[in-house]
Parts: structure tokens; C-alpha cells; sequence
């Protein structure tokens, strides 16, 4: 076995850099957001273990859903990826660069096996630059094809080092390739075809046995005439072993799939689901629809599914010819190959095994899989391609005459399929660019429209988005998804009875539901969200919430495992106020999927409701433990824990709400509860900057303003407070407690009376019934000396609070003010009352409330965990929504009420030295 000198290595590198260099700038596209950014597997906090219980794209084996594409080596490489650079997609795309490179000189040292060093060199080239690898290389999920095809090229090398002196087995070279076997079926699944191949070397061309010697060796033994050849024995020996660990192999993989072949609509293989003989013919068709993807790859498409390639439906179909001649031409080498001894024979055969075994699980003749035609599962097909090349171009080239021609042609091709590489790389630099390419190829693939509609709606361009999901459903009329595209897009147009309509299309085109009958092998899981999108849009009408309702349990009723519809249904009940059956279906999702932080958050959310604090912390805890960054979770806790009055709680508050805005550093809301807790805490320095900060980020945010303000008031900084009240009533003139706090500093700081009286008589303009705005504006007039008015004014708020003794004993002043005309002062009033004025006033605005969260992002493509819309075709995930506040909650803590208690009690004392006053005039 002729060695890889540094040159030619330093010579195959140098030319997949020039090809690939542009995939750098690429992106993470079509199936790369669901194996990358929508995969959990990848983050460190997933345990290892997941990978080998997990699918390629993150969901569990065991799920109905899954594709039951195992390779978690492919996905370990993903996470190293991500434990080194994230979420940058040029470390990826880099690595996909150097395996391919790898790949390229490993099959150069292949080559020599059966081809001079030139012709090695040539064939290694042309799988270099080849065209129809850009998807295997420059698309990330293309690194299943390099990683399998590393090993299962390295098996095969070491096969062939199993052969000893005087034909004896060397039985480590075996254990090595069964061992790198298993390694390349773990990368990708066609791993393990390479045994096949094995297989076929050992017999034709280690023993150097050709068909006619087996068969005539068959008969003599079948008639008695002779017996089996030790050599042959050998031979079978270990073939058996061979056939006997990759048999083990086959079983641990069925095991893993739990026997289930995945589930295939007939979007993704309309001919899988064809009767005969369109099955058969459309099927033995798309072989020669691959063979010419290798010979002329000038027209390449990303995707091939639905009506790419129309169905073969009839014998008297011209494309039959394409067929017929197809399996003519290859079953011509096979005969030369397996009839005929010499090296030519043994290299057309090695190349057609390399061309034909890969294939065979993609080929769809023995078992349908999700596509029509798929580019990188040719990546290893294509090196047979390349070697029969090779050496037809040696064949040529030893003809004087065709030399030159031969050379010429090669240079050629060489530079164009060079060219053609370089140019198809920047198609992968966005979705939009992919799918746009793939539009100039075919129009008549509904999914393309989809996702160029897709792309455009991440760049929230909804009109012309809208345009390419209405031609999708014109393409493919009976499209679900593409009909539930056209409902989302209406309903981010705001166009809620379009979005209507369409959604109602796409529930129309479902199976019709018979109750007790399972659906799950008919309906793929991505179109069941038609019913979570549609209950989503109706439930925004009160009126129609049981109709929503209604809805979830048609999707649940239809696939019992589907965990959305009860996330989403949980979230109605809650809406509807139904907590004990929302609690009922979270436990469900939880039985579905235990690792998952936003049921446990919503759990959470349900015991509050439930008013079980306890319990809600300890499913919010949980939900931490499974994501220690979950936003929501960080932020409510400690919302929770601070309204608990504990104080205890209050410095693991504090860490969660730090750790929040660390998460968040633009959310306003984070600083300003942190401000709270610092007022809890007696810390008014640290109070006060927090809210700052609050303010700063969101200028308008009332709560924050008005407990700056009341901060200042209750520290002896009544007039640092009066700027911030100014800003705080210019954004929201009718607030009433702001109101109040300005007029109590205007009178008693200022001595602005007139100012304070503004304020008082605008609460009452807004509510006339505002006792404590109602007494203010008494003490106005006390201290306008307008006694009758006074008077009345106090008789007018007692009707409003009879029960009030202050206002009583108030009045009382008053009158007896009245009666004695010889005093020569007048006392002032305290405004406010017994605590219940300006300057009691207790800090609002807590942030109690709690928004339900939603599994993933509401407009989440293919499979979101909310009820909000899916996009058909498209994988992709899992992002939460940001809490709304309840900006003005009047919940107190604990050591607020002990506060109010202490200045009511001043008061109090104030109001009795006021009547003792004057009570001695």
C-alpha cells in the first residue's frame, strides 16, 4: 500500500481550501438551526448522556416523533464546537473544512489500492472540488457524511491489512475495522455499509476469485465432486466473524429506534405513499436522477422533497428510458467487473461498490426515507464516481492520440467544478440566498416558497413574506403547513379573520377525528399545531375560550403524547380560571418531559394562583436546577421570596434578581425591584441608585418615579423628590398618589398653598369620592383661613367616611375655631389624617404579578412549545417571553405595615399636640 507523500497531502489541502475558504462567511442554515441552535444537547448543562439517548436534532429516541437518526458523535463534536466559541459559525464551518480536507487524503490513500499514483492523485482532486459536496461540507449538518466517511474509509484501510503471509488471518485488523465500523455507523447510519465492501474485497480481490470461478466451484460441490478449498474456508472464516459483528451492530441499532421506523408524511416522499406501480417506477427512477446529479452538477437544489420531481405513474412514461438505460449501463460494468480477471476489472468493481453499497440505505427501495433526493448522502457514492473517472481518463491518456484531449478535458473540468464550488458556497451564506437558489432550479416545490417565506419573516417583512406562503399553497394546494404559514402571517398583520380562515383550510385538510383511533402514523406532529395556532387566535375573544378549549383537546385526543397542547391548554385554564385543571395538565407535560425548566416554571405559576407560595418556590427552584439561567424563573422567585415578608429570603432575592439583570442588563424591571428590596432593607443609598438606574434604562416607568420620589419624602429630601413627582405626573397626569405626595410637599415644605390646592382639587376632579384628597383639600382652606369652607369641606368628607375619627375630631377644630373669635392664630391641620395622608403613603408598585410563560418563543417555527403559530417545513425553536408588570400592585411587606404602623402613630401624637393646642386657646 503505496503511502501519501507530504506533497500530494500539502497539494489536496491547498485546493479544498481554495473551494471552501467561502464557507467561513456562512451562516447557520435550513436544517443547522434544528441540530444547532435549537438543540439542547450542544449546551454544557445537558448531561452527556443525552447525546446517546437523543436523536441527531435533540428529541428523544423514544418520542414518536423522533427521526431515529442516531449519531452522537457527529452531535459531540457539535457541543466542543459550542464549549469553545458557542454560537459562532465559523468554528463550525471550519471544522467541516478540515474533516473534508481529512476525507480527501484518506480516500487518496484508497485510491492507491487500485489506481496508479497519477490516476489516485486525479480521482482524489475531483473529489475535492466536487460540486455536490458543498451541502455535505458547507452545510454544518453535512459533518454526519465527513465524520462517517473518515472512519468508514479507515475501516476499510485496516481491513485490508488482514491478510498475512501464505493467505493466513491477522485477526487485529478485523477487531480494528469492527471497532471503526461502530465508531463510522455512530457519525452517520450508512457507516456501516462499509462492511459490504469489506466483503467484496476480500473475495474478489484478496482471493482473486471472479464470478465464474465461484460459480463453477458451487456446482462441483453441490454434485460431489470436490469440497471446499482450505483457502475458501479461510475466507469464509472471516467473512462470518465479519458478518457476525456487524449483525450485533444492526441489532443494538434496531434496539436504540425501540423497532420503530420513523414517521413521513407524503410532503416529505410523496412516492412512499404512492400506490403501485408509480412506487416502484418513481423509485428506480430517481437512481439515474442521482447518477446525473454526479455526472452534470450544474443545477443543485438544497431541497427535493414534495413536487420537486413529479411522479412516475405509467410505464409509458419517456422518463423510463432515462431508467432502463440507467441499469443497462450499470449492469454492463457489473458483468465486466465480476466476470473478467485483471486490475481493471478489480477497479470498476471496488468503485461500484463504493458507488452502489453507501447508497442503498437513501435509495428508498427497501425502505422509504424523508426525501426524494439529498445531496451530501452522495458524498461517499461520489468517490466511486471519481475513481471510475480516474481511470477512464488513465485509459484515455495512454492513447497517444487522445493524450493531450485527455488532459485538456481534465483541466477543465477540474477548474469548472472548482468554480462551480466556489460560486454554490455563498447560496449557504443565509436561508433566504439557499432557498432562493433553489427556486431557480425548481418552482415546483412547495417547501422552497415556505421557507424563502420563512427567511423573510425573521427580518420581519411580513407583506412580501406573505407572498411566497399564498404560491406555496398555490403549488401545493393541499399543503397544511403552508396554509398555517399564510394564517400566521395574517395574524402579524393583524389581519385576525384572514388568519382565521386560513387556519380553518388547514384544519379542514386533517384526518377527520374518530374518537378512541390513534393518529399518530398518519399526522406529523409539526402539522397537529394547526389546532394550538387556531385555539391560539380564538382565545383572545373571552367569548371563545371553551371553543379554544375545545381545540386542545382535539389535538391531544389525536396524538396523547403531544406535550404542547397541554402546556397550551394549561395556560387557558389558568386564563380561565380553571387552576386545578391547569395543575392537572402541566402534570401531564411533566410525565411527557421531565427536563424540561418552563413546565416547571408554569407549574409554578399555577400554585401561585393556587396561593401555595411554598410549592410555587419549590417548582421555580426546580426549574432553576434544570436551567440555572432561566430568566423568568430567576426574576419571580425572587419576587416571591421578597413578598414573603422573610427576611431571611431576602439575600438569595437579592443574588436572583443580580443575576437576572445580568441576564438582562436592559430590563428596567430588574433594578427597580432590586431598589425595592434595598427599601425593604433600610439600604435608601443603594435604594436610591438602583432606581436611578431603573429610570435611566425606562424614563416613563411610573413605579420607579413615584418611589424615588416617596424615597426622598420619607429621608428628609422632600424637595429632591418634588423634580422626580414632576416627571413622574407629565407622563401620567392622573396619578393619584403622585398627587398627593406633591401637594403634602408643596404645603408643608414649600409653602406653596396654592400649588398644594392645585393638586388637591385635580384627585378630586378624577375621583370625587377620594377621602384622603377630599381631607387635603380641607386643610388647604383651613390654612386659607376660609374657615366656613373649611367647615363644610370636613362635612362633606365625614359623609364620605363616617367611621374616620380624625375627620371628626378635625371637624371639631374647625368649629371651635369658629366659635372663638378671640384667637389670634390658627393652628394648622396635619393633612392627611391618621396616617393615612401624603406622608404615610406606602411604597407601590411592587412587581407581584406574574406573566404565564409560554414554552418557546409564541411565533416559533415548525414545533413551538406555546400555543402561538408554527411554521410549516421548517425546524427550528425554544425561546421565552419577557414578564409584564403590574406597575402599581398595593401588596406590602411585612416591614412596610410595621412602618405605616410607626407613622400613624406619629400622627396620631402630632394630631393630639394640635388639639391640645388648641383646646388651650
Amino acid at each position: 500500500m503505496a503511502d501519501v507523500s507530504l506533497k500530494e497531502a500539502a497539494l489536496i489541502v491547498g485546493v479544498v481550501a481554495a473551494c471552501y475558504w467561502n464557507s467561513l462567511f456562512c451562516g447557520f442554515v435550513f436544517d443547522d438551526v434544528s441540530a444547532i441552535l435549537d438543540n439542547k444537547d450542544l449546551h454544557p448543562s445537558t448531561p452527556l448522556k443525552n447525546l446517546f439517548q437523543n436523536d441527531f436534532w435533540g428529541t428523544p429516541m423514544s418520542e414518536e416523533r423522533s427521526h431515529k437518526s442516531y449519531r452522537p458523535l457527529t452531535v459531540l463534536t457539535f457541543r466542543l464546537n459550542y464549549l469553545f466559541s458557542e454560537l459562532n459559525a465559523v468554528s463550525y464551518h471550519f471544522l467541516n473544512l478540515v474533516f473534508h480536507g481529512v476525507v480527501c487524503i484518506v480516500f487518496l490513500k484508497v485510491c492507491k489500492l487500485f489506481l496508479d499514483n497519477r490516476s489516485s492523485v486525479i480521482a482524489s482532486l475531483l473529489f475535492a472540488v466536487h460540486p455536490i459536496h458543498t451541502e455535505a461540507v458547507t452545510g454544518v449538518v453535512g459533518r454526519a457524511e465527513l465524520l462517517s466517511s473518515i472512519f468508514f474509509l479507515a475501516a476499510f484501510l485496516s481491513y485490508t491489512k488482514s491478510k498475512g503471509p501464505d493467505n493466513t488471518i491477522v485477526w487485529t485488523p478485523i477487531a480494528v475495522t469492527v471497532l471503526l465500523v461502530a465508531v463510522a455507523t455512530l457519525c452517520k447510519e450508512q457507516g456501516i455499509t462499509v462492511v459490504g465492501i469489506c466483503c467484496v474485497y476480500e473475495v474478489f480481490i484478496a482471493q482473486g476469485y471472479t464470478l465464474p470461478v465461484l460459480l463453477d466451484t458451487a456446482v462441483q460441490i453441490l454434485r460431489g465432486k470436490g469440497s471446499i478449498p482450505f483457502s475458501m474456508l479461510r475466507t469464509l472464516l472471516k467473512l462470518i466473524v465479519l458478518m457476525f459483528s456487524t449483525l450485533l451492530l444492526v441489532v443494538v441499532r434496531v434496539q436504540v429506534i425501540q423497532s420503530q421506523l420513523p414517521v413521513f408524511t407524503r410532503f416529505d416522499n410523496p412516492a412512499a405513499v404512492s400506490p403501485s406501480p408509480a412506487r416502484q417506477l418513481t423509485f428506480n427512477y430517481l437512481l439515474p436522477v442521482n447518477a446525473w446529479l454526479l455526472f452534470n452538477p450544474s443545477e443543485l437544489c438544497c431541497d427535493w422533497t414534495m413536487g420537486t420531481i413529479p411522479l412516475v405513474e405509467s410505464v409509458l412514461d419517456v422518463r423510463n428510458v432515462a431508467t432502463l438505460t440507467f441499469f443497462g449501463f450499470l449492469g454492463s460494468l457489473i458483468v465486466f467487473s465480476l466476470r473478467y480477471p485483471g486490475d481493471s476489472s478489480k477497479t470498476v468493481l471496488m468503485a461500484l461498490c463504493l458507488i452502489v453499497l453507501p447508497f442503498i440505505p437513501a435509495s428508498n427501495l427497501f425502505f422509504p426515507v424523508g426525501f426524494v433526493v439529498a445531496e451530501r448522502v452522495l458524498y461517499v457514492p461520489s468517490m466511486g464516481f471519481c475513481i471510475l473517472v480516474a481511470h477512464g481518463w488513465k485509459k484515455l491518456a495512454n492513447k497517444s492520440v487522445l493524450r493531450k484531449l485527455s488532459w485538456v478535458c481534465l483541466t477543465v473540468v477540474l477548474f469548472t467544478h472548482a468554480l462551480k464550488t466556489l460560486h454554490r458556497n455563498w447560496d449557504w451564506e443565509s436561508e433566504y440566498t439557499l432557498f432562493m437558489s433553489a427556486l431557480k432550479v425548481n418552482k415546483n416545490n412547495a417547501k422552497l416558497w415556505n421557507n424563502v417565506g420563512h427567511a423573510l419573516e425573521n427580518e420581519k417583512n411580513f407583506e412580501r413574506a406573505l407572498q411566497f406562503f399564498i404560491q406555496a399553497t398555490q403549488v401545493q394546494p393541499d399543503d397544511i403547513g403552508a396554509h398555517m404559514n399564510v394564517g400566521r402571517t395574517y395574524k402579524n398583520l393583524n389581519k385576525t379573520k384572514e388568519a382565521e380562515e386560513s387556519y380553518m383550510i388547514a384544519k379542514s385538510l386533517m384526518p377527520q377525528i374518530i374518537p378512541g383511533k390513534k393518529y399518530a402514523a398518519r399526522v406529523a406532529p409539526n402539522h397537529l399545531n394547526v389546532y394550538i395556532n387556531l385555539a391560539n387566535l380564538i382565545r383572545a375573544n373571552e367569548s371563545r375560550l371553551e371553543e379554544a378549549d375545545q381545540l386542545y383537546r382535539q389535538a391531544i385526543s389525536m396524538r396523547p403524547d403531544f406535550k404542547q397542547a397541554y402546556i397550551s391548554r394549561g395556560e387557558l385554564l389558568l386564563k380561565m380560571n380553571k387552576p386545578l385543571k391547569a395543575k392537572e395538565a402541566y402534570l401531564r407535560a411533566l410525565e411527557l418531559d421531565r427536563t424540561n425548566a418552563d413546565l416547571w416554571y408554569n407549574l409554578a405559576i399555577v400554585y401561585i394562583e393556587l396561593k401555595d407560595p411554598a410549592e410555587a418556590l419549590k417548582n421555580f427552584n426546580r426549574a432553576l436546577e434544570l436551567n440555572p439561567t432561566h430568566k423568568l424563573a430567576l426574576f419571580n422567585s425572587a419576587l416571591l421570596m421578597q413578598e414573603s415578608g422573610d427576611a431571611q429570603l431576602r439575600p438569595e432575592a437579592k443574588q436572583r434578581l443580580l443575576h437576572y439583570v445580568k441576564e438582562e442588563p436592559q430590563d428596567a424591571n430588574g433594578y427597580f425591584n432590586l431598589g425595592m428590596l434595598a427599601m425593604d432593607d433600610k439600604k435608601d443609598t443603594e435604594a436610591e441608585a438602583w432606581m436611578k438606574k431603573a429610570i435611566r434604562l425606562q424614563p416613563n416607568f411610573r413605579s420607579a418615579l413615584f418611589n424615588l420620589a416617596l424615597l426622598y419624602s420619607q429621608t428628609a429630601k422632600e424637595l429632591m423628590a418634588l423634580p422626580v413627582l414632576e416627571d413622574l405626573l407629565r407622563y401620567y397626569p392622573d396619578h393619584t398618589k403622585g398627587l398627593i405626595l406633591k401637594g403634602d410637599i408643596l404645603m408643608n415644605q414649600k409653602k406653596d398653598i396654592a400649588g398644594a390646592k392645585r393638586c388637591f382639587e385635580r384627585i378630586l376632579e378624577l375621583d370625587p369620592t377620594n377621602v384622603q384628597g377630599k381631607h387635603n383639600l380641607c386643610v388647604v382652606y383651613f390654612e386659607e383661613r376660609d374657615l366656613i369652607k373649611a367647615e363644610r369641606c370636613l362635612v362633606e368628607t365625614l359623609a364620605l367616611a363616617p367611621q374616620e375619627e380624625y375627620i371628626q375630631r378635625h371637624l371639631s377644630i374647625v368649629r371651635s375655631k369658629i366659635a372663638s373669635s378671640s384667637a389670634a392664630e390658627q393652628p394648622a391641620l396635619p393633612a392627611g389624617g391618621t396616617g393615612t395622608g401624603t406622608a404615610t403613603a406606602a411604597a407601590e408598585g411592587k412587581k407581584t404579578s406574574f406573566q404565564h410563560l409560554n414554552e418557546v418563543k409564541s411565533e416559533q417555527k415548525a414545533t413551538p412549545a406555546t400555543a402561538e403559530d408554527n411554521k410549516g417545513h421548517s425546524k427550528s425553536k425554544k425561546r421565552t417571553e419577557k414578564v409584564s408588570v403590574d406597575k402599581e400592585s398595593p401588596k406590602k411587606s411585612s416591614e412596610e405595615i410595621k412602618d405605616i404602623e410607626k407613622k400613624r402613630v406619629a400622627a396620631l401624637k402630632r394630631l393630639e399636640e394640635i388639639e391640645r393646642i388648641l383646646n388651650g386657646e
